[in-house]
């Protein structure tokens, strides 16, 4: 008589209660894992301000002075024309490298900040890698900078040759050119004061703003009379090159294109002077003025990829998390240096 002997083993619906359950434990364990990986880029984010803002007084310390959003050379100075053919076409051509980068020998980038001359402009050849029209630097000079960079920020183009074709770069070229996630704020452009009473005028005095760039292009702290921990001086505008309205990536059919193309640390221009934006069409995201500041639009705004309000470092060198929902008013209040506004804290 044969013997029949029964394989241990699992029946297919015991197979399927099986994968259900791993797949539902999967389901809520994701969330956690998201959220726990979102926690350490938004503390990674907050420490690279919080380097920066060691740089600044690091800076202040020795000069005696904080660099303001842009400086110009005058026509007169011999150094900077020197063995640059630029020199003389523009106003632009006589800009050397913005606050950022004015703040890189007082950051961890020694081998970066040893090849740039920050006496010279950011468009002479010494500051300048081929294929840059005569350009004598090395590519180590665009290396990319890891504490300008906020880690929830995704990947985005950074090329810079359409700026450089008038100057006789090659046509279709790349030029990649390290980005920044952090941005000094030169003011109020004259969309936002309505939205609290004040006159439609454009401001030049939030902690790095300056109107004359050639003869005023620094802040001394004694300048910041609101209080430095009431003054912002560095906040995520992240994103660059793409433009981003509410979360969504604007598409490059888009009214204006989908490109903004001021992205790199040393450029001047990554300072702006912060709008009040209306639009929730992505199809042309500028079309509206309104009140809205954060998160809304990064073209000239505070942006970032957190979920709820952006980093910013105050004037004393402390980082804080500034909500995409706090008072225009409180915004508008933190964003000058000189205005004589009091306000609570908003955190």
């Amino acid at each position: 008589m044969k013997r029949i002997v029964r394989r241990a083993g699992f029946t297919l619906v015991e197979l399927l209660v099986v994968i259900a359950i791993i797949g539902i434990l999967v389901g809520l364990l994701l969330p956690a894992v998201q959220a726990a990986r979102e926690a350490a880029r938004r503390m990674q984010c907050s420490n690279n301000l919080k380097q920066m803002g060691l740089a600044v007084h690091n800076h202040e310390s020795t000069f005696k002075f904080i660099p303001a959003w842009g400086k110009e050379f005058p026509l007169t100075d011999t150094y900077a024309a020197t063995g640059n053919p630029f020199f003389t076409l523009t106003g632009d051509a006589r800009k050397p490298y913005g606050a950022l980068g004015q703040l890189l020998p007082y950051l961890e980038a020694g081998n970066v900040s040893n090849l740039v001359d920050l006496k010279k402009a950011l468009l002479d050849p010494v500051n300048s890698v081929p294929p840059f029209p005569g350009a004598r630097n090395v590519p180590a000079l665009f290396t990319t900078l890891p504490f300008f960079i906020c880690p929830s920020t995704p990947e985005v183009p950074r090329d810079y040759g359409v700026y450089f074709r008038p100057l006789g770069f090659p046509s279709n070229q790349v030029y990649n050119m390290p980005r920044t996630d952090y941005v000094p704020m030169r003011g109020l452009h004259e969309s936002l004061p309505p939205c609290v009473g004040l006159p439609r005028v454009r401001t030049h005095n939030a902690m790095l703003g300056a109107e004359d760039i050639i003869r005023k292009f620094t802040v001394t702290l004694g300048e910041v009379s609101d209080g430095l921990s009431n003054t912002i001086c560095f906040i995520e505008e992240a994103g660059k090159q793409n433009r981003y309205l509410r979360g969504r990536q604007v598409p490059v059919t888009a009214v204006g294109g989908g490109v903004n193309l001021n992205s790199f640390y040393g450029d001047w221009n990554v300072a702006r002077h912060v709008r009040g934006w209306g639009s929730n069409d992505i199809s042309n995201p500028r079309l509206l003025e309104g009140c809205a500041v954060i998160n809304v639009l990064n073209d000239d705004n505070p942006y970032s990829f957190h979920t709820g309000g952006v980093q910013m470092l105050r004037g004393d060198g402390s980082v804080s998390f500034l909500s995409d929902s706090v008072d225009v008013g409180v915004f508008i209040g933190m964003t000058s240096r000189s205005g004589g506004e009091t306000f609570a804290n908003p955190e």
